[in-house]
């Protein structure tokens, strides 16, 4: 037992550190907390079903998770390949997409749930 919860411990810890070095690192990822941070009330008030606020807040979480993702794929390119490469830029770009489409996926379901909640639809 006491060596699960030094995992667990230890998880906690790099999971800790993780989000330190994103938040102190990328700005994106400061920007994206800050959304976090004012959709947690917001999603209580749009939400008017018990799963809905939970939901929202989700898919803002899972734009921090590809966000982090893609910080991790760029640190790593350019830890591997310090100078310009073009295929190290695809890559880039790659990670740089999947951000784009998990805020595009966020912002249609806060749009859905905005709309359910003042009855445009």
């Amino acid at each position: 037992m006491g060596i699960i919860l030094d995992r667990l411990l230890q998880a906690t810890v790099n999971t800790w550190n993780g989000l330190l070095a994103a938040t102190r690192s990328e700005m994106a990822f400061r920007q994206e907390l800050v959304v976090l941070a004012l959709s947690v009330p917001l999603a209580f008030f749009i939400g008017s079903e018990n799963w809905k606020p939970l939901t929202l807040i989700a898919v803002v979480l899972m734009v921090l998770v590809v966000e982090l993702l893609n910080t991790t794929i760029e640190k790593l390119s350019d830890f591997v390949a310090p100078g310009r490469d073009e295929r190290i830029g695809r890559i880039k770009d790659m990670g740089s997409a999947a951000v784009g489409l998990a805020i595009a996926a966020a912002g249609l379901i806060w749009l859905q749930a905005i709309a359910q909640r003042f009855g445009w639809f």
